[in-house]
């Protein structure tokens, strides 16, 4: 076993994602998703407002400028975190003019005020756009204008800035007269502060203004915004080394993702961890209050569902918002009928790391290793290798193929047609195969990727997602899709193929569509080619006169007939407009849960009990189990499972199969401390169960589940957790002791509990954070009758 940890610690897959240090601590905690109205600014502090900035230094939230509705304002109010409340800001200097829609950022202890639209609103006179760059120095609360030669960027208002390698950078925004969507950078430390244009080069966003912007891994990221007819809702990122814009584009990808928020203005987006986070904003005349979040690791789109308890604020724009540590505020902002506001919200971002099951089985995958069936595709049969538990799981068709050859195997070995492999490894070629006569090999090799992966990218080998090499190949995996009972992917396929129909791929995809007998994909062909701004340029192309006749005779009667309102049944089984059928995630815990145990080729032993697993699963998650499978066959297939030097309880280590199969982090409370170094023993991807598990003890522990923590605490030499658990036995004693299982505690723990109640003899002591240490307990320590008579003695009184 010291060989096995030996060679985990050796090939750690990402020990950057794994934290050794993770420690506990304890409450209280804000729950996770929670929306929350803190102290609204009154009045007398500072007057409610949009179009204004908000940027978090240290512990606060530094709020400037903006408009009340009447007039502009230049006073800088101050929320601060801990304190939970507002103060007006004294300054030094001369202060910026009053302005709206300027820019505010950060940059060591300074904030940097560029821009904005200043004037006098209600008289309608000396409206303007500025350029003026103002520093404000935090620490002595100063004001300091910067001064300039040479080229400068023109005034602007509703523009984006960021800060990046001591830099500011300005883009786009709005001159009085135009959009814009140049980009100036200016450098914020040395004697050099001259501005520089920066030539930009890629994709670059169309001209725009009331945009947020956000800074992640080195890249600048603008969402939105009000570019005329252009508006759209992409979202573009800029690299700063390279200057380079990039549309960051997904579309192509079949995958169950949610899709972007509408195109909007006036909203805010925030970074934090992985994810950038939308709020707010206009979009097509309506303020949405949904909080949208795009994952930069998965690159996919999902609306955040806030906490049962939650205080959501109404939709508005032209609100400011700001992150401090682990929490997003947003601030004012215009609600409906044009009012200005002064609530304060604050929002639990959450920060777990990201779920790696999909990458670990496509990992598995592509690396070929503990391949056990040979599937044989298409009239040539193509050996393609891969593993049976991942092909049942996804498939009822596969794993019927699956059972008859295993049934056709015993028979040939029981015969003596072939002998039975007596030892197992890695490398051996299977003897297990199937037959997949009626795939192509390049299509069934795109289903097996969305088997291991749930995601099929068609564009890997033709970058355009319309050319006709791309739709063909994609209607061949929804044929597959069809054939392989695989409900999920026929309707990504059918998704794909709608959004990407062309004049130049329309014909081709008619013919095959028609072949294939996928009547579905075959109407909407037909709408498209008979539509009247469609019809005549189709008809007349070369490629409509080398149609085949019957095809061509269905065009002309289509659209001398008005088409069905609605396709056939067969056509609406097909496909869908909604994605129906089950993921990864829904099909590994089916098959954990039960489903897959006919197909198991190890056992793993937890104390008195066996679990049925599949190798290849194990090791695709784990590294413990990769390295084990690599050296060695365990003896009888059958695993001991430990976690350190301790072996879990059943429970828990059900919860524990639970995430290596299907990824579940929910479990019971006392799961969690078994399982809380389970991602270091077992050489995890990255430490996620781990935060989980250290989230669930830190929020869960109570008197009703203390005692079951206490004794987990006490195997699992947790000595922080011990320590928690005794105090609120203490604090709640007249609960805990009431309990049944009270009565089933080891003897050193009670003497623990003893130990405890008498440095604590105050039943009303609050609940300190961080409790003292305490002696630690082990199996081996000995207590006398005489001893457990009076432990029990004091109990009883106490109780």
């Amino acid at each position: 076993m010291q060989n096995i940890a030996k060679m985990i610690t050796e090939q750690l897959r990402n020990p950057n994602e794994l934290d050794i240090n993770l420690r506990m601590e304890f409450g209280p905690f804000e729950t996770v998703h929670k929306w929350k109205r803190m102290s609204e600014c009154y009045e007398f502090v500072g007057a409610r407002r949009s179009k204004h900035t908000a940027v978090a230094y240290k512990d606060a939230i530094y709020v400037f400028g903006g408009d009340n509705g009447k007039s502009m304002l230049n006073d800088l109010i101050r929320f601060d975190i801990k304190e939970k409340s507002w103060t007006k800001m004294g300054c030094m200097g001369v202060p910026p003019a009053p302005r709206y829609h300027h820019s505010a950022v950060v940059h060591r202890s300074s904030m940097f005020v560029f821009g904005g639209y200043t004037g006098d609103i209600l008289a309608n006179s000396n409206l303007t756009n500025k350029n003026d760059l103002f520093e404000y120095k935090f620490p002595s609360a100063q004001w300091v204008q910067w001064k300039f030669t040479g080229q400068e960027p023109v005034p602007r208002s509703a523009h984006g800035a960021a800060v990046y390698d001591d830099k500011l950078w300005i883009f786009a925004g709005y001159d009085g007269n135009a959009r814009l969507n140049d980009m100036w950078t200016i450098n914020l430390v040395g004697e050099n502060h001259q501005w520089e244009r920066v030539e930009q080069k890629g994709q670059c966003p169309p001209t725009c203004c009331n945009f947020p912007v956000a800074v992640a891994r080195g890249k600048m990221f603008v969402f939105s915004g009000q570019s005329g007819a252009k508006i759209t809702n992409a979202l573009f990122q800029f690299d700063f080394e390279s200057h380079t814009w990039s549309r960051v584009c997904t579309e192509h990808l079949l995958r169950c993702a949610g899709p972007a928020p509408a195109r909007r203005y006036g909203h805010v987006m925030a970074a934090h961890a992985r994810h950038l986070y939308v709020f707010g904003g206009a979009a097509d005349n309506t303020l949405p209050s949904d909080l949208h979040c795009y994952d930069l690791d998965t690159q996919m789109w999902s609306v955040v569902q806030p906490a049962a308890d939650s205080a959501t604020p109404s939709g508005r724009l032209f609100h400011a918002g700001a992150v401090v540590g682990d929490a997003l505020y947003i601030f004012g902002g215009t609600v409906d009928n044009n009012v200005r506001s002064g609530e304060l919200f604050r929002f639990q971002l959450s920060n777990y790391p990201r779920c790696t099951l999909h990458d670990d089985f496509g990992r598995v995958l592509k690396s070929q290793q503990f391949c056990d069936v040979t599937l044989l595709v298409g009239d040539e049969q193509t050996p393609i290798l891969a593993h049976q538990a991942m092909l049942a799981a996804r498939s009822q068709y596969l794993r019927a193929k699956i059972k008859e050859a295993r049934e056709e195997l015993s028979k040939r070995i029981a015969s003596g047609e072939e002998k039975a492999s007596e030892v197992y490894s890695y490398k051996a070629k299977p003897q297990l195969t199937v037959k997949l006569p009626e795939a192509t090999p390049e299509a069934f090799q795109m289903v097996l990727n969305y088997i291991y992966t749930d995601r099929i990218d068609p564009t890997e080998k033709d970058e355009d997602p319309a050319s006709p090499a791309t739709i063909l190949l994609v209607m061949e995996v929804l044929r597959l899709a069809l054939r392989l009972s695989i409900p999920r992917l026929r309707g990504l396929c059918a998704r794909f193929l709608r959004a990407n129909l062309c004049y130049s791929n329309v014909l081709p995809a008619l013919h095959a569509a028609h072949h294939a007998q996928l009547h579905c994909i075959k109407e909407y062909c037909l709408r498209f080619v008979v539509k009247d701004y469609n019809f005549t340029p189709i008809v007349m192309s070369p490629e409509f006169e080398d149609m085949e006749q019957s095809l061509m005779v269905e065009v002309i009667r289509r659209r001398q007939q008005p088409p069905p309102k609605q396709p056939s049944a067969t056509a609406q089984h097909e496909c869908d407009e909604e994605i129906i059928g089950t993921t990864l995630e829904q099909d590994m815990c089916v098959f954990v849960g039960g489903g897959g145990a006919e197909l198991a080729d190890v056992r793993l032993r937890v104390g008195g009990a066996l679990r049925p697993a599949h190798r290849s699963i194990l090791a695709a998650r784990a590294a413990y189990f990769e390295a084990m499978f690599r050296s060695f066959s365990p003896h009888d297939n059958i695993v001991n499972i430990q976690i350190c030097d301790t072996v879990p309880s059943e429970e828990a280590f059900d919860s524990l199969l639970r995430y290596i199969y299907y990824g579940d982090t929910n479990m019971p409370t006392e799961d969690s401390l078994y399982l809380f170094q389970a991602p270091i023993y077992y050489g995890f991807t990255n430490n996620r169960l781990q935060v989980f598990c250290q989230h669930n003890l830190q929020s869960n522990v109570s008197p009703e589940n203390v005692l079951a923590i206490l004794q987990a605490a006490d195997r699992m030499r947790a000595t922080d957790i011990k320590e928690y658990a005794l105090k609120m036995i203490v604090h709640h004693f007249g609960l805990v002791a009431r309990q049944e299982a009270i009565k089933n505690l080891a003897q050193p723990l009670l003497v623990d509990i003893i130990w405890a109640l008498a440095e604590e003899p105050h039943f009303d002591t609050p609940l300190p954070l961080q409790p003292r240490s305490l002696p630690s307990s082990s199996s081996t320590d000995i207590v006398t009758d005489d001893m457990t008579d009076y432990i029990r003695h004091k109990v009883k009184n106490y109780i």
